[in-house]
């Protein structure tokens, strides 16, 4: 009972003689200490939201301007041609004060006023400047002398140290396309899809479409951009991820794997307590605003505002749409373990807790031996199944007594900690195990995993590690940035001791992690077990394979003056024509954070250059010219696309805001109401790394991440992420549905077939760098890749082949 005994603070106690109050003298002092670090965060706030609220100027150049101004007044000479004393003579308090003090204050005014003046126009030069897109357009290493002179401009005008948010007023909004424009891209990019008679059909519809209802429903949008700071984002979040209600686990949750060849220690709880540490370092920088902003080319800045959501933030469910809560300066963790759950504090004495003392407060959990509440087992299958029946269960249920002070525990809880008794990660010894700990991360049991947190943090008992993400907050470089952090602070910089434990001290007066009590009665539990079976069923009917490609990377491809991305996704089309015999509308996700509050863009793959590549290489009789040229077409045109699509010239993000604003104003388009029922059989998508540059991947080449996943889109597609990892290693994580009879069981040949291509585009390629003469001394080694000769050194891990 010895944290029981800790836990009695204060003593209030009635007598005969009075009333006597005993305070524990280590409480005071956690609570004056606690006191203090929460008005030293307002402080550094205020300081960090004011360097970033008169960014690009600084508080020192106010003074300066005031200096010098007060400095020209007494030598007579007035910069304000009058202003200053007009502002002296219509003070409002001008009885009370004296002349003099009347012109210092009416200069100081001016000053300041002067000051603001200069900043709004510093911003909107400097958006004026960021609305340039030309730079994207241009060949890679061949940057024009226009561009190069506008590089500099930006990087004047972009001052000097910004914080995360100092661009945020300077990004310009997301244009508005013309829906010309739109149209005619998105009948482009359809046309290789459809025959002469479905194509017909396509184009009438959008004739019509484009002479009755494209301009009033544009001039709509047009008023909502200028309105709103981004003219998508509010809607895709609400309509894309908070108004669906099927589950989120699988169909819409991703997550991100650990270091793929390196574990910094085999101690469960010795590695979560240094991750969890990094991550509150990470979250402390990130509410201080210290964070360096993104910045293409080291000069264009991102949008950030996803970032703010990323910790103290849960998905609560509602009967029509959900609702994201985003809490500030959240104190505490919840940690699942075998059925039970715990509140954990991360702070004491005003301070984090350090990676030693969580170390001991998770074996604490580790090593507890209670036994779980009846219905506790399962009750985070709550958040994997349907959401209607979840946010009944959570109004009738969880509206009051010890489970809604539980449940409050758990949605206002800085992340979820999921410690697993199962080991997971990457061993090439075992055939499955990418596949299975692919699964553990993306739905677990199904009931071990809270979905609706911002993300849940997973922790396995050989000290590997993992994240499962929910998306409506932010896309998947947002927790990236996050997680690259985390790794690089965990092996470089806190490190662990040689037996695998955390550095520094123990503190073993540290209050025990305290359990979270329920009251589930049998209704509610039988709305549990609804939940988890319905998940179960979704869970295990993903079929998942992951793919190391380690015979060539980045490094190679570049070699051939080819986009890496362009590249594989060239790959990826022909795999799938090789494996469904047809060709299908292709989703690549492209970022829009060029842009304020921008998040994605959709890329559509599937081109006629794409298919044209793709049919040449299917016909024996197409000779290596003609492919090559097919090829760098393609690559070109799939580039072009992705150019367009993240400078706000897309397609599908376009036509999305016009069909909401369709039925905003009841009017019925066939045409909207097509494009946006098209089911999208591939979906792909590029994990983005290096985003922070704090570990040289060259010199440490076992530090990289497999990067992440998805379920798949389409019952009857695939799911495809892929990461390109230094210079020789690309992993790709493939999902599909056993239910599918056209994708059950061939997601291997899937994944073969597009290694191959991958090889045979790069033979190609290599044979035209020779024969070009380009690089004459790359042709002798261009038989390497002969798909004759090649040797396969790729690693498939497949989890299982039957669904029973």
């Amino acid at each position: 009972m010895a944290e029981a005994h800790q836990a009695v603070g204060f003593e209030f106690t009635v007598r005969p003689d009075g009333v006597d109050v005993r305070l524990c003298r280590e409480v005071v002092k956690n609570i004056y200490l606690s006191g203090v670090t929460a008005w030293k965060k307002r402080a550094i706030k205020f300081k960090n939201g004011v360097l970033a609220g008169v960014y690009p100027a600084s508080p020192s150049s106010w003074l300066i301007a005031v200096i010098a101004m007060m400095s020209s007044l007494y030598s007579h000479i007035d910069p304000s041609l009058g202003m200053i004393e007009v502002i002296k003579e219509t003070f409002p308090l001008k009885s009370y004060m004296t002349v003099q003090t009347r012109a210092v204050f009416s200069a100081i005014l001016f000053a300041t006023g002067l000051w603001l003046f200069l900043i709004v126009l510093l911003r909107y030069t400097l958006k004026v400047l960021l609305s340039y897109h030309g730079w994207i357009f241009e060949s890679h290493g061949k940057m024009s002398t226009s561009t190069k002179a506008w590089l500099s401009l930006v990087k004047m005008f972009s001052g000097r140290r910004p914080l995360l948010y100092s661009f945020q007023a300077s990004l310009p909004r997301l244009p508005v396309p013309s829906v010309e424009d739109t149209v005619q891209r998105y009948l482009e990019s359809v046309r290789p899809l459809l025959d002469d008679d479905k194509y017909k059909e396509k184009e009438t519809l959008a004739n019509e479409f484009m002479d009755s209802q494209a301009a009033q429903l544009q001039r709509y949008l047009l008023l909502k951009s200028w309105w709103s700071t981004n003219y998508v984002s509010d809607w895709w979040e609400e309509y894309i991820y908070l108004r669906g209600r099927s589950p989120i686990m699988v169909n819409s949750n991703f997550y991100v794997m650990d270091l793929l060849y390196i574990t910094p220690t085999h101690r469960q709880a010795a590695r979560a307590g240094n991750v969890v540490h990094a991550m509150l370092q990470y979250r402390r920088k990130l509410e201080r605003g210290e964070h360096a902003p993104l910045r293409a080319l080291g000069t264009v800045p991102m949008c950030s505002t996803q970032m703010e959501r990323m910790f103290n933030t849960t998905r609560l469910p509602g009967i029509e749409t959900d609702v994201v809560q985003h809490l500030n300066d959240r104190k505490h963790l919840v940690v699942y373990h075998r059925g039970r759950f715990f509140m954990l504090w991360l702070y004491t004495g005003g301070r984090h807790l350090l990676p030693s003392e969580l170390e001991m407060q998770f074996q604490r959990i580790l090593s507890d031996t209670s036994k779980h509440q009846p219905g506790e087992l399962k009750l985070a299958s709550l958040t994997a199944g349907n959401r209607v029946p979840w946010a009944r269960a959570r109004q009738q249920f969880f509206g009051n007594g010890v489970n809604k002070v539980s449940l409050d525990a758990v949605e206002s809880a800085a992340f979820f900690l999921a410690l697993d008794d199962e080991p997971q990660g990457y061993d090439p010894s075992k055939e499955r195990s990418l596949d299975s700990y692919a699964k553990s991360l993306l739905h677990g049991k199904c009931y071990d995993r809270w979905f609706d947190k911002s993300f849940t943090l997973i922790s396995y008992p050989n000290g590997k590690m993992g994240v499962n993400t929910e998306h409506s907050w932010a896309d998947a470089p947002i927790i990236g940035h996050m997680w690259e952090y985390v790794l690089a602070t965990d092996c470089f910089h806190l490190g662990y001791t040689e037996e695998g434990h955390c550095k520094g001290d123990v503190n073993k007066g540290l209050p025990f992690p305290t359990r979270l009590k329920w009251d589930l009665s049998k209704e509610c539990q039988d709305v549990t077990e609804a939940s988890y079976l319905l998940a179960k069923q979704i869970a295990d009917d993903v079929d998942f394979y992951g793919c190391l490609f380690n015979d060539f990377g980045k490094g190679l491809i570049k070699k051939c003056r080819t986009s890496p991305d362009a590249f594989i996704q060239m790959a990826l089309q022909l795999a799938q024509f090789r494996d469904q015999k047809v060709f299908c509308l292709t989703y690549e996700s492209s970022m829009t954070r060029m842009f304020r509050d921008g998040r994605t863009e959709t890329v559509r793959s599937c081109t006629a250059e794409a298919v044209a590549f793709v049919r040449a290489m299917e016909d024996p009789t197409a000779t290596v010219t003609v492919r090559l040229g097919l090829f760098k077409k393609a690559a070109e045109k799939h580039q072009h696309m992705y150019r367009l699509a993240m400078t706000g010239a897309g397609i599908d993000r376009h036509l999305f805001c016009l069909y909401i604003v369709s039925k905003y104003y009841g009017v019925n388009s066939p045409f909207l109401k097509q494009v946006l029922s098209e089911p999208w059989k591939l979906s792909t998508s590029q994990t983005p790394q290096q985003q922070l540059n704090l570990v040289d991947i060259n010199k440490f080449p076992k530090y990289v991440s497999a990067g992440g996943g998805f379920g798949p889109v389409a019952d009857d597609g695939y799911g495809v992420s892929y990461i390109i990892v230094g210079e020789n290693l690309v992993t790709f994580h493939i999902s599909c549905k056993f239910s599918c009879p056209h994708t059950v069981n061939r997601a291997l040949q899937f994944m073969t077939m597009n290694a191959f291509s991958n090889k045979n585009n790069l033979y190609v390629c290599r044979t035209r760098t020779g024969l070009a003469g380009t690089s004459r001394t790359q042709c002798s080694t261009s038989k390497l890749f002969s798909p004759l000769k090649m040797k396969k050194r790729v690693h498939f891990m497949r989890l299982k082949s039957n669904p029973a």
